[in-house]
């Protein structure tokens, strides 16, 4: 049977033979960074998905997958039907496991208003990425009880990492404070929200580029009027790994218009292993966007 810890509950595991690391399967590699920051060499970390060109949303498994999840002790997806197959690959694993689903454990669905879409992007939401570090400390804590303080020990450096990076944050809404930027899709609107910025971009517009089609011509060309207008936006910011003819044409429009492209992801970038340079990045390539266009 495979055992869950959906919301952040501890769940019994196996544990590891002395001196062997824990076996953890990351639905992608921005969560295996996270798991190799507090685990080290303790750990050994399989991410499923891990191809900077590649759209997650369509990603199908494959046998490798089934038989890495088979032997894991830890498994970590996003959830929020971002990455079912996970999930489904851990149901039919059989034994015993720790599955998290960082969307339940994050609570954040429960903080959406009523009639609004969840933002299922977890990795940009800094506090919850936090909170998720100590907790998969927790997790390996109880897969490997000998090293759990060594654990405990890496996810209070990978907090104090992290909050560097919301000080960061905050001081990009405090020197360009309710900025107005545009978005390809949902992608980095807690990092958006975080900094005060203002996202002028229309939700059916990001809705229909998540899902790789192209929202109605009307609302096409309003969002192509964000860069055109007399009062245009001051950063795009594009996730380059699910594009459509649509935000081709928003790229090309904001190019046109010298408006600065602020390039954000899914998975990590290529020759990047770590989640704090990784996300440092696009937060400072927003910061730049913006003083370029101030």
């Amino acid at each position: 049977m495979a055992l869950t810890a959906c919301g952040g509950e501890t769940a019994a595991q196996p544990a590891t033979d002395a001196g062997a690391p824990v076996d953890v399967v990351t639905s992608t590699d921005v969560y295996g960074a996270i798991v190799t920051a507090i685990g080290g060499d303790r750990v050994a970390v399989t991410s499923i998905i891990d191809d900077p060109a590649a759209d997650p949303a369509a990603y199908e498994s494959t046998p490798a997958d089934a038989v890495a999840v088979q032997s894991a002790q830890l498994v970590i997806g996003n959830g929020g039907g971002y990455d079912d197959f996970v999930f489904q690959l851990a149901e039919a694993a059989g034994g015993e496991r720790t599955v998290l689903d960082v969307s339940e454990f994050s609570e954040l669905e429960a903080e959406v208003p009523a009639g609004e879409e969840f933002n299922e992007h977890i990795w940009f939401n800094l506090e919850a990425v936090q909170r998720l570090g100590d907790e998969i400390a927790a997790q390996l804590g109880t897969a490997s009880p000998d090293d759990a303080a060594a654990f405990r020990t890496a996810a209070a450096t990978f907090r104090e990492q992290v909050e560097q990076l919301r000080t960061t944050v905050s001081a990009i809404g405090a020197q360009f404070p309710g900025a107005r930027v545009a978005a390809t899709e949902p992608l980095p609107l807690y990092l958006l929200s975080d900094a005060g910025l203002d996202n002028a971009t229309p939700e059916e517009f990001m809705e229909a580029s998540e899902e790789g089609t192209d929202a109605p011509a009307a609302v096409v060309q309003a969002t192509l009027e964000l860069v055109t207008g007399a009062d245009p936006i001051k950063a795009l910011l594009l996730n380059t790994q699910t594009q459509t003819p649509a935000t081709d044409r928003l790229r090309d429009a904001a190019q046109a218009a010298g408006v600065p492209e602020v390039p954000v992801f899914e998975t990590l970038s290529e020759g990047v292993d770590d989640y704090v340079p990784w996300m440092q990045g696009q937060i400072d390539a927003l910061a730049d966007a913006l003083r370029r266009t101030a």
